[in-house]
């Protein structure tokens, strides 16, 4: 029964092995660099960086972008699910109408 296994073993055991000695060799091996300031700011393309940073895009922007791309893709590709999306997008528009008008989107009362 473990000799079914030994070969599995062993590739685990010659893993660690591997993993050790290259964490010890680069410890033994590598050069161990002061830090200063200019090495722990941020690498702006060379430029030193001012002012405060860019504020970050809510992820719906890029999917809202990605949509866009691939229904113009998908436009050029075949009119046949130009047509499709359309007559979806109108089956939900007249859905939406008529909850509106039947007031199933009151939530007040």
């Amino acid at each position: 029964m473990l000799g079914e296994y030994l070969p599995v073993l062993l590739q685990i055991l010659v893993a660690i092995l591997f993993a050790a000695s290259a964490l010890v060799v680069s410890v033994l091996v590598g050069k161990s660099g002061k830090r200063t300031a200019a090495k722990d700011t941020p690498y702006e393309c060379g430029m030193i960086p001012q002012g405060e940073r860019q504020p970050r895009f809510s992820v719906k922007f890029y999917v809202v972008a990605m949509l866009f791309i691939l229904y113009r893709d998908s436009i050029r590709q075949s009119s046949v699910i130009f047509w499709s999306m359309l007559s979806f997008i109108t089956i939900l528009m007249v859905g939406y109408a008529y909850a509106v008008k039947k007031g199933a989107l009151d939530f007040k009362t």
